[in-house]
């Protein structure tokens, strides 16, 4: 599709400002899987840069958020509070976890996120936020803003995921996906 980095598609139905977001964030979530494609499970736990963040780490950390934006917006709690120690953890590529299952997880967190906004009537709903030590009052999101907040948040994770496969083994992002095109 012209305009994306990848070839994804999204339901013609839907609103053409649902379209663009979503269709932006399908390509930024593209993007992410290009950069874990073919790794081991120990090379998504593997750190290769000061930083502790760890390609593993990095997808699990996105595909929890795109399922954690779908429940608060379906949820609408007036109550909720985020956790630290959770958001924390979202980061932490364990033992247990698999490059595999991980991608599984993104793929449904991804579809039941763009599922719950082609849902909303509008964009402009208002959305209550969970309080947090950094923000103790309750602050109310616009719909599209949560899907802007997911599309910077990915993209952010993009280039913190291409920065260490790269370190890992060369292997950029870009260089992937133009391997075998003629402007590549």
């Amino acid at each position: 599709m012209a305009g994306t980095y990848t070839a994804v598609e999204l339901n013609p139905d839907l609103s053409v400002e649902k379209q663009d977001l979503l269709l932006l964030l399908a390509d930024q979530r593209a993007l992410l899987k290009i950069t874990v494609r073919g790794l081991t499970d120990e090379q998504a736990r593997q750190r290769t840069t000061v930083s502790e963040l760890t390609l593993g780490g990095l997808l699990k950390h996105v595909a929890s958020g795109e399922a954690d934006t779908a429940a608060e917006i379906v949820a609408r709690d007036e109550t909720a509070v985020f956790d630290p120690a959770v958001g924390a953890d979202s980061y932490e590529f364990g033992v247990d976890d698999t490059v595999e299952q991980w991608i599984a997880e993104y793929d449904r967190a991804a579809a039941q996120f763009d599922e719950v906004i082609a849902g909303v009537g509008s964009l402009d709903e208002l959305i209550p936020m969970p309080t947090a030590p950094w923000q103790p009052e309750r602050e109310w999101w616009s719909v599209r803003r949560l899907v802007a907040h997911r599309l910077r948040e990915t993209a952010q994770h993009c280039g913190h995921a291409d920065i260490i496969r790269e370190a890992l083994d060369g292997q950029t992002t870009m260089a992937a996906i133009s391997e075998g095109m003629d402007w590549g």
